[in-house]
């Protein structure tokens, strides 16, 4: 059953009551003079039914006027629209959106938790994938070349202009050189070099013998092949010692470089130039719109496929995000304390203006509408006021009859 069904059931329910009141007032009235006993019923009848027109009355001058007529202080609801939405966006603000309040409640929440172990979930942690995956072709199939040219011109192109080249190539060897990390690069070049040495010994015994014109053949080569297995065997010293005197000096002029590129000035100019020719190049060449295209093009197609290698990709990350997030407890405090702390100044700042937009939506509703409203969701109740009034009236009128037998005797 409706709840307008079920309105429309109590209110027959209390209309009919109001009318057996009448009946039965009417019969004790009709039938009393030949039956003094009806005195009593006729008491319950009269105050039955002054208390189920008085309920009546106050039920229904809460939503409209009662018979159409304008008396003062009825169609409560309707008149006092204005003052009750604002009552209500204040009460939601005093009474919903304290921080204290809200703040406690999301406390009880480990979000950060819940939301690891929820991303562990092979399906929770594809389906996220899904929806942002969705959404990046959703705007790269809405968007044409010309959008991305002009993100690509107004966005990107200025910052690589402005960028710092010679201090980020700095900050990348600083972490290259952090914790011996370049030594293997230093090895695997040492190897490299060991066997190009191999590999060109007789272009560099012909240029030798171009550069030695008064010695004989055999002497360049004799000259030439001592002077790369000395250079090999070096070679070999240098990688078999890991403290040897020429890493020592590979690694000091690392460290000058690093230096250089992070504080001189000429080498900041000499990258910010090579950057700038370099977008230059790109540009006159047209060579954005091509890669542009290509990479648009080639998402796009990874996307449509079932089997697509982005969509794998976030979905690992994020449930590698997960499983790392569920087993540090350290960063889901972190989590959970930036969390409480967004969601407080989120509360603190916007709170008013929550709680203007339900005054503001509750102000925008048709004032008839209102009452039809409040009165779809508890005038089921209100009926039951009716009903109680009339039972309860009707016994107070017997009490009352009661009480005047017993003054008046």
């Amino acid at each position: 059953m409706s709840k307008s069904e079920s309105l429309q059931r109590m209110r027959r329910i209390a209309l009919g009551l109001l009318l057996v009141m009448i009946a039965l007032l009417a019969a004790c009235v009709a039938w009393q003079g030949d039956h003094a006993w009806l005195a009593w019923p006729r008491a319950f009848a009269a105050a039955g039914m002054a208390g189920a027109i008085a309920d009546w009355y106050a039920v229904v001058a809460l939503f409209r006027h009662p018979l159409g007529l304008r008396i003062p202080h009825t169609a409560i609801i309707a008149r006092n629209q204005q003052r009750i939405a604002q009552s209500l966006g204040n009460f939601v603000e005093e009474n919903f959106l304290t921080p204290e309040l809200i703040i406690g409640r999301l406390r009880e929440h480990r979000a950060s938790q819940a939301l690891a172990r929820w991303l562990t979930e092979p399906a929770n942690s594809r389906g996220v994938a899904d929806v942002i995956a969705d959404s990046i072709a959703g705007v790269l199939e809405d968007s044409n070349g010309t959008d991305l040219t002009w993100f690509f011109d107004r966005l990107l192109i200025p910052q690589l202009r402005t960028l710092d080249i010679s201090r980020v190539a700095g900050d990348a060897l600083k972490v290259l050189t952090q914790g011996e990390r370049h030594q293997p690069l230093l090895d695997h070049g040492l190897i490299s070099l060991e066997q190009w040495l191999t590999c060109n010994a007789n272009i560099i015994k012909a240029k030798f013998s171009e550069a030695s014109k008064y010695t004989p053949a055999p002497l360049d080569g004799y000259i030439v092949r001592k002077f790369i297995e000395g250079i090999i065997a070096l070679l070999h010293e240098v990688a078999a010692s890991p403290e040897h005197e020429l890493r020592r000096q590979f690694d000091e002029a690392l460290q000058d470089l690093i230096v250089r590129l992070r504080t001189s000035a000429t080498h900041r100019r000499f990258g910010k130039s090579l950057m700038r020719d370099c977008v230059r190049h790109f540009r006159e060449e047209n060579y954005q719109r091509v890669l542009i295209a290509h990479l648009r093009s080639r998402a796009i197609d990874d996307l449509a496929r079932e089997q697509s290698s982005l969509r794998d990709a976030l979905a690992r990350v994020l449930a590698s995000l997960g499983k790392r997030i569920a087993r540090e407890p350290a960063i889901q405090r972190k989590l959970d304390a930036w969390w409480l702390g967004l969601a407080r100044e989120l509360v603190v700042r916007y709170r008013h203006q929550f709680s203007a937009l339900v005054t503001d939506v509750v102000q925008s509703w048709n004032a008839d509408e209102v009452s039809r409203k409040i009165e779809m969701e508890i005038g089921r109740d209100l009926q039951y006021v009716r009903i109680n009034g009339t039972l309860v009236g009707g016994m107070v009128g017997v009490l009352l009859h009661a009480a005047t037998l017993v003054f008046a005797r």
